[in-house]
């Protein structure tokens, strides 16, 4: 081999080297704009059936059943806003979400009454932990700065990202008037001899997974209708709000259930400060605590099966492992996307890769 073609061979392989560079430079420059077109993409996903019941069923034209769609849509986030934003940013002393510092003497408080109720006193717990070599007790561990941090994240995103706002509306409707459109977008990036297949592996992924977003609403709002009327029952102030905290978590999957359920029981707990114990406080925190077990049982034996099951038609435990290892790899945004984009890749492979052994068998349910 000639130093010629070594040379080439290097220079080639740098240019490709940079070009990658470049390319993913570029990606990181207009992250934004990528969060736009994945956001419309999810929304124009969850907004399909709606465009195809109004066209097939009561035969609207497509512009007209998309405009409807996208009314029917805004109106609903426009309902979510108008009653959460002005209940959190109100009543957030009450709820004492947004002061920490409150947050934290009850729960000092709380801690003390738990203590005290069972016998035990602080410098004998502290003499416990002491023998465990901790240096300090669970209540001065305690890190619940994430309550805050979220909701005030969330309500500054609602307040700075009208633009953000306007840019996915306005690329859904497109997403959801021309349901070609992305499609020819990939297709311009494919060989001429797999468009067909990236055609109908397209096809095959839009379905599955609008069914999947579309089932995900439900299961939230099953488990917020649960929650909402367990806080109700038992006469916890701003129950819709914390009913709906709690159901948005279990977007987290096995991760997100517990740490609404924490946020549920603490804030219960904690908004019955100053009553007895052992008579008002512990009754009312059991019965949220059955609440809690009913909505996780009904989440468990009919909404997760549903989805998972008639949605992206993968087995419980392949979703199980797949959950974990996304969440290994990338953190809570790898379990959030794991479902949607596993599924995505058993299409493709089922589409190109049919006759390989593994492949079958992990797609013989598509």
């Amino acid at each position: 081999m000639s130093s010629k073609i070594i040379s080439q061979g290097i220079l080639r392989a740098v240019g490709i080297i940079l070009g990658i560079a470049l390319l993913l430079y570029f990606l990181w420059k207009i992250q934004s704009v990528i969060a736009y077109l994945a956001f419309a993409a999810v929304i124009a996903l969850i907004g399909r059936p709606i465009v195809l019941f109004l066209r097939r069923k009561l035969r609207l034209p497509n512009t007209l059943a998309v405009i409807l769609t996208m009314l029917f849509m805004v109106a609903i986030l426009a309902g979510i806003i108008s009653l959460f934003v002005p209940l959190i940013s109100e009543q957030g002393k009450n709820l004492s979400l947004l002061d920490i510092n409150k947050l934290q003497t009850n729960v000092r408080t709380l801690y003390l009454e738990i203590m005290d109720y069972f016998g035990a006193t602080p410098e004998v717990v502290g003499e416990i932990i002491q023998e465990s070599e901790l240096e300090k007790t669970i209540i001065d561990r305690l890190d619940i700065g994430f309550i805050p941090n979220f909701l005030n994240s969330f309500l500054n995103v609602l307040s700075s990202a009208s633009i953000g706002l306007f840019s996915v509306l306005f690329i859904t409707f497109f997403f959801l008037k021309d349901s070609k459109l992305f499609q020819r977008g990939i297709l311009a990036f494919v060989p001429q001899n797999r468009e067909a297949g990236t055609v109908n592996s397209m096809e095959k992924i839009n379905n599955l997974l609008s069914r999947y977003f579309v089932g995900l609403l439900l299961q939230i709002f099953i488990l917020f209708v649960i929650y909402t009327i367990t806080l109700l029952i038992i006469g916890i102030e701003n129950a819709i709000v914390i009913a709906f905290l709690c159901a948005l978590f279990n977007i987290i999957p096995y991760v997100g259930p517990l740490i609404g359920g924490a946020i549920m029981i603490v804030l219960t707990m904690t908004s019955n400060l100053g009553m007895d114990f052992s008579t008002v406080i512990l009754p009312k925190t059991g019965y949220v605590l059955i609440g809690l077990v009913v909505g996780q049982l009904v989440d468990n034996f009919f909404s997760q099966p549903f989805i998972f099951s008639n949605s992206v038609k993968s087995h419980p435990l392949e979703i199980f492992l797949i959950i974990i290892i996304a969440g290994l790899l990338f953190g809570v945004v790898g379990m959030i996307v794991a479902v949607p984009g596993y599924t995505a890749i058993k299409v493709i492979l089922k589409e190109f890769l049919a006759e390989n052994k593994l492949v079958k068998s992990l797609t013989k349910t598509l």
